[in-house]
């Protein structure tokens, strides 16, 4: 039978605060975790969504990845934005915003990070590589 104690809360939650935070200072920078028993790669994780497994080391992304689905919304904002998710090229995905027009970002275009967090929403924004090439538009 499992028994809530504060002191086993207080050694979980102090451990699992260290999954999340970066090893390097770099502030231009996105880590993201990497599992050492299977190898996925994951964002903001604390245990791996194939094996279960807690042993996680922090990595650095490249940050370049392709879009894989884009949206506007116009909830909650004074003007259209997008909501994206990013797959970036070490196997994760993670949600964040691509600069430019709401309209003109969609699956596979290709995206580098360029500051790891929106001020205000605190997502990795992100911009667009090289303009796609779109024969039937």
């Amino acid at each position: 039978m499992y028994h809530h104690s504060g002191s086993v809360a207080q050694q979980s939650s102090g451990s699992a605060a260290g999954v999340l935070e970066p090893t390097s200072h770099d502030p231009d920078a996105m880590h993201f975790q990497r599992c050492t028993w299977c190898g996925t790669a994951m964002y903001h994780r604390l245990l791996c969504p194939v094996c279960q497994g807690s042993d996680l080391h922090s990595e650095r992304s490249e940050g370049i990845g392709t879009v894989r689905h884009s949206t506007v919304v116009n909830r909650n904002t004074p003007a259209a934005r997008n909501v994206s998710l990013i797959e970036m090229a070490e196997g994760f995905v993670v949600r964040g915003r691509v600069m430019g027009p709401p309209v003109g970002i969609h699956s596979g275009d290709r995206v580098r990070l360029s500051t790891t967090k929106d001020p205000v929403r605190g997502e990795p924004v992100f911009q667009l590589v090289d303009e796609p090439y779109r024969a039937w538009t």
